[in-house]
């Protein structure tokens, strides 16, 4: 083909009959050197060498997270003295409630303006204790004195106020907005700047609360059962 394209040009386009012999015998060459290299067959030289091609990769690291563990779901309590011949009283301890924050500060501080913080708090709520033959305690019998367990985090940990048996006579007053029980989420404990705290390095906080229930001293006798929900929230200032 390539023959026939050189020879075809001699109708449009002067050229010596030596030039034109020339260009068939040059194209004409090509030809039968590509005929000859693909049927040439090569022989390898030793046994060739391997190359073990590697690469580390490394896990996906998860963003960070802000959890809250308790230890043990359990919470027995003992009768102790009410200092009321009209009162029974039993108290016992919390598990040890322990909030883990495995963020960085930059994760927690991602998304918030110029002097904002994120601060973390867990909130604990009872139900009526339910007892034999339909018998119940109110929710707002059930207090507790709240406590750290471990370092405040260069006062970045606190632990919350006291919350008064609503029954507690020795205590009880209208202007006392503790008096109540714990029946509206009342505050264990707080981390007042998330930040600051994984910062320093502690990413986890513990706290406990000793539990005070008073009852009336008519009070049926039996095994009674409440549940207390404990919860983690997180906001900004």
């Amino acid at each position: 083909m390539i023959t026939a394209a050189v020879i075809g040009e001699r109708n449009t386009m002067r050229m010596s009959t030596g030039l034109a012999a020339r260009l068939v015998v040059a194209t004409t060459g090509c030809l039968l050197l590509m005929g000859t290299a693909s049927a040439a067959y090569a022989n390898q030289v030793g046994s060739g060498t391997d190359v073990d091609v590697s690469v580390d990769i490394a896990p996906v690291v998860a963003p960070g997270s802000l959890t809250l563990t308790v230890a043990g779901t359990t919470a027995a309590l003992a009768e102790t003295s009410s200092g009321s011949a009209a009162q029974r009283a039993f108290a016992g301890d919390l598990p040890k409630v322990t909030v883990t924050d495995t963020r960085t500060a930059a994760e927690i501080s991602s998304g918030l303006t110029t002097g904002q913080s994120r601060w973390w708090y867990v909130t604990g709520q009872a139900t009526a204790f339910s007892g034999p033959s339909g018998a119940t305690i109110p929710a707002a019998n059930l207090g507790w004195t709240p406590a750290l367990v471990g370092s405040d985090g260069d006062g970045n940990v606190a632990p919350g106020d006291v919350v008064v048996p609503h029954p507690d006579a020795a205590t009880n007053s209208p202007a006392d907005d503790n008096n109540t029980g714990l029946v509206s989420g009342d505050l264990l404990y707080a981390g007042l700047d998330s930040a600051a705290l994984v910062s320093a390095g502690q990413t986890q906080s513990s706290a406990t609360a000793h539990l005070l229930l008073k009852a009336p001293a008519t009070v049926a006798p039996g095994e009674y059962h409440s549940t207390l929900t404990l919860s983690l929230f997180e906001d900004v200032n």
